[in-house]
């Protein structure tokens, strides 16, 4: 049993796929972090890089996107064998100060900007059309039906144009199709039109990205309901799946709260993740990839060790799959499963995640274990995980996780002040923390001695341990500054 349940009556929009009353998937929507993929802009190349065969161009963002030559209309369209083409430069098919309709299909993360695509992607219900495409291709859920319709859709397109049929495709008519082709053909124009009124970059379309996805994942459903506390969504929901069962939530309590959707997402942020046996995750997102441990914790087992693995591996494993799709973490990932000595062990674990994964919309790929029993896999990343949207880096650590302790700090003013030995001064105030002070304090005395002046402290409140060198001056000055502090 399947529910969709949407929480949509705030400016951050949410919606939770539920399956078997396990959370899958959570999507969030706020208006400073929309998502870009399948956003069209009209750009400005801005540098042609022939090493890395792309160039960058400035889509009125504030980060200049990344375009791989691979994905330029005028690479796609070029005659030519792949071969031929592939060992010609960037510069053969763009310049800089070229002007250039762009697709979204990834979004910037961290320092980088988004990733864009020249070969432009109009969805419609049943078909999706790129003006420059020059293929055809049938989704991979439809079965029996996809030559067939590979075969109309080389009837209906002209040369340079590419069709992608979708699943809804194979229940529509071909006149249906024809029209809606039609239809995004014109869609096409429009943005042609409204592009050569643009005097500097821009964005010429925008996707109702949470419409959408809401619209996708009800299309994902083989069963089920939807609940949601927006009645003009579910209206919506309604006039394009009128077979689908939507029910309006209208309790005080906040859905998400409700059906304890907020539970979920407070554990998709914490490192650790308890699993029903005792045993434990450990989660630890990085710029350049994820790394996962996998622990016992307090599960012993009731038969002898390897059994213990295998079991925890196991649960481990499922839960990772679920883990990674409720974070919505991608690139690559490296999970430290529990020491297996025996290849099938290794070889279920792994099928294990693949069977998992193949639940995921999202591409992955198992690459296998390593030599030290590290499993490597990888993720598509198009937009920002769970704990990047929601979180931000903490202004103590800048993200590390560490700070600096007390004894560190205390070390570090206690050279500083060395520096000032002999002054003409009699006392100095240092601003800091009581945990600081009471590191220096044992030493005081000695220190005192080499500086040949007195040091008073005002102690501050502080999340992280510091210190600032305030005044130097005579004894009743420095006295009177530090009050009942010192």
């Amino acid at each position: 049993m399947e529910k969709l349940i949407i929480n949509a009556m705030s400016n951050e929009k949410r919606f939770a796929l539920v399956s078997n009353n396990t959370v899958e998937k959570i999507i969030f929507d706020r208006p400073e972090q929309r998502s870009l993929v399948g956003n069209i802009y009209y750009g400005t190349v801005t540098k042609v890089l022939p090493g890395m065969n792309a160039a960058f161009i400035d889509i009125g963002e504030e980060k200049n996107a990344y375009l791989h030559r691979d994905v330029l209309a005028s690479y796609v369209l070029s005659p030519g064998q792949s071969i031929v083409k592939e060992k010609k430069s960037v510069t053969a098919y763009v310049h800089q100060g070229q002007k250039l309709i762009v697709q979204v299909d990834k979004d910037a993360t961290g320092p980088k900007g988004a990733r864009v695509t020249g070969v432009i992607e109009i969805m419609g219900d049943n078909l999706i059309y790129m003006p420059q495409g020059r293929y055809v291709a049938v989704s991979k859920k439809i079965i029996g039906e996809k030559e067939n319709l590979r075969s109309f859709g080389l009837t209906l397109k002209s040369e340079d144009e590419g069709l992608i049929f979708r699943t809804s495709s194979a229940s529509a008519t071909e006149a249906e199709m024809e029209n809606e082709l039609s239809s995004l053909r014109r869609q096409f124009s429009e943005l042609l039109e409204k592009a050569s009124t643009l005097k500097k970059p821009g964005i010429l379309f925008q996707k109702d990205t949470f419409s959408q996805l809401v619209l996708d994942s009800i299309n994902e459903m083989t069963s089920g309901e939807v609940i949601i506390d927006d009645l003009s969504l579910k209206k919506f929901i309604q006039s394009r799946n009128p077979n689908q069962t939507v029910t309006y939530y209208n309790g005080k309590e906040n859905i998400f709260t409700h059906h304890r959707i907020e539970h979920e997402i407070d554990k998709a942020l914490k490192r650790i993740v308890w699993l029903d046996n005792g045993a434990y995750l450990i989660f630890d997102e990085t710029e350049a990839l994820t790394i996962i441990d996998v622990n016992t914790g307090k599960f012993s087992g009731k038969n002898d060790y390897q059994d213990t693995v295998v079991k925890t591996n196991t649960l481990a494993a499922i839960e990772i799959a679920r883990q990674l799709k409720i974070r919505d973490i991608g690139g690559i990932v490296l999970i430290d499963f529990i020491n297996m000595k025996n290849e099938k062990d290794k070889r279920y674990i792994q099928d294990t995640i693949e069977i998992e994964f193949q639940k995921d919309k999202t591409r992955t790929k198992i690459i296998g274990f390593t030599a030290l029993d590290i499993l490597q896999l990888t993720r598509k990343k198009t937009k920002v995980s769970l704990s990047e949207a929601l979180q931000e880096k903490c202004p103590v650590c800048e993200g590390t996780g560490r700070i600096l302790s007390a004894e560190t700090i205390a070390f570090r003013l206690e050279r500083e002040l060395l520096e000032h030995r002999n002054s003409d001064s009699e006392a100095v105030l240092v601003e800091t923390t009581q945990a600081v002070k009471d590191e220096i304090a044992p030493h005081l005395g000695m220190i005192e001695e080499w500086l040949k002046f007195k040091v008073y402290f005002s102690i501050q409140s502080s999340a992280a341990h510091f210190y600032v060198i305030k005044h130097f001056g005579n004894h009743d000055e420095i006295a009177q500054k530090a009050g009942d502090s010192y």
